[in-house]
């Protein structure tokens, strides 16, 4: 599983550990990384992303995966995620058709 958070961009951090003598050992911390499977409705199909805790609790601010990749910050976003966000903006712009409505005149 990769160590990268696909929309935040999160990834491990390093430092030292210092114990109570002093001494300094060099560590790393990981994010709390999960493997999530999404249905995108636009696309009509699922994904699976890696995805961070912090992303999860992202998404269900935003009300849905395809809200979080349209209204997030792309600074961050993986490069499958940048072509996500463009194949979802077309999906979204394309006109929807509607069914023919009868009208009943009285």
């Amino acid at each position: 599983m990769a160590k990268c958070c696909e929309l935040t961009g999160k990834g491990p951090q390093y430092g030292n550990k210092v114990s109570h003598s002093n001494i300094k050992t060099r560590t790393r911390w990981t994010p709390n990384m999960k493997k999530k499977k999404y249905f995108v409705t636009e696309l009509s199909r699922s994904i699976t992303f890696n995805f961070c805790a912090d992303a999860l609790s992202t998404i269900d601010k935003y009300g849905g995966i395809s809200q979080a990749i349209i209204g997030c910050n792309e600074k961050y976003f993986s490069e499958r995620l940048l072509k996500l966000r463009v194949e979802i903006k077309k999906a979204m712009a394309k006109p929807k058709k509607k069914a023919a409505s009868k009208t009943l005149a009285a």
